[in-house]
């Protein structure tokens, strides 16, 4: 295999597991199959990126593979190749923290500090 073609078929399952996985489709085609394939099995497999990218990349590998070994190599491969473009091209999601606002939150109990204790008690 060149290494044009394997850029090729990484980019072909990436698109398709992409497509597949978080796309609306022509006509929102994809997600009624995605609300059709509800949460069973089917739904779980559509919903996770990296169980998709696997059976996606499955027709190719046996394609391309000329020994099992090969073909199982090229499976993991193209899979990873996948992944790692979805890595590279999915927003960042954002966070929103609460800034510091100091004092004691009265949901947390603290330790008790004897030694303050005392030492108010002795003033």
């Amino acid at each position: 295999m060149s290494p044009i073609t394997l850029i090729i078929a990484v980019c072909a399952i990436w698109r398709i597991t992409h497509l597949l996985h978080a796309e609306d489709g022509p006509w929102d085609g994809l997600v009624r199959l995605r609300r059709w394939a509800g949460v069973g099995f089917w739904g779980q497999l559509l919903d996770c990126f990296y169980c998709l990218s696997l059976w996606c990349a499955l027709p190719v590998a046996l394609y391309y593979g000329a020994t099992w070994i090969e073909t199982g190599l090229y499976w993991l491969a193209f899979s990873g190749g996948a992944i790692i473009l979805e890595r590279m091209t999915a927003p960042k999601p954002v966070v929103y923290e609460m800034p510091f606002q100091g004092g004691n939150d009265v949901m947390l109990r603290q330790e008790p500090d004897i030694e303050r204790d005392e030492r108010r008690i002795a003033k």
